[in-house]
């Protein structure tokens, strides 16, 4: 862990180092600056974050202001290094374990999610990653007697309630092929409440 942290540390620092070098950090919100900094190197490292999770330990700098720092220091970056400034791209599973585990989910529960994750990504969901991961985990504690209210996954994973339903209506079609079927076995999918249109 304590490696991956320095690495984490010392990919933001020479990312901070080269807006520092190219002069483009004076009048910015420093404190967006250097959580934007720490958000693309837990990207770049496949230690991907949300941004939400960024604000909660940056000082003070919200998470608009912490969007609008890292669109300029990509762009900035991207003048002095051309395509090599590389954001690595994300998917729902980078988010997976850490948001099953902030739930409390078994063993069995998060591989079941995993597959699920995977096989959503052979259908045109159009949302975002980290969405589309919430709305999983939320469909299938749906199919376990433990159902955990909307309200518990939207704070285990940072999404709002209101977008982890619309995720939900759009992979809602597809339960029945991308569920595993060892997870379904025994379970019912009728118990998948429908969403309100």
């Amino acid at each position: 862990m304590h490696l991956s942290l320095n690495l984490l540390q010392d990919r933001a620092s020479e990312i901070y180092k080269r807006l520092e070098d190219q002069k483009c950090t004076r009048g910015r919100n420093l404190d967006a600056l250097v959580a934007a900094c720490i958000y693309i190197a837990c990207r770049q490292e496949g230690k991907a974050r949300t941004v939400k999770e960024i604000c909660s330990i940056a000082n003070g700098a919200t998470k608009k202001e912490i969007g609008r720092a890292k669109e300029f220091i990509v762009k900035q970056l991207k003048v002095e290094m051309g395509e090599s400034m590389e954001m690595g791209t994300i998917h729902a599973g980078d988010y997976l374990r850490r948001f099953c585990s902030n739930i409390g989910m078994n063993h069995e529960e998060i591989k079941a999610v995993q597959e699920t994750v995977k096989k959503s990504e052979e259908f045109d969901i159009r949302r975002s990653p980290i969405s589309i991961a919430a709305a999983i985990i939320y469909m299938l504690t749906q199919l376990t007697d433990s159902k955990k209210p909307l309200r518990d996954i939207s704070i285990a994973t940072t999404v709002a309630e209101g977008t982890i339903k619309n995720a939900y209506k759009d992979l809602y079609p597809h339960a029945s092929k991308i569920i595993p079927e060892w997870y379904l076995k025994d379970k019912d999918l009728k118990s998948l409440c429908s969403p309100k249109a």
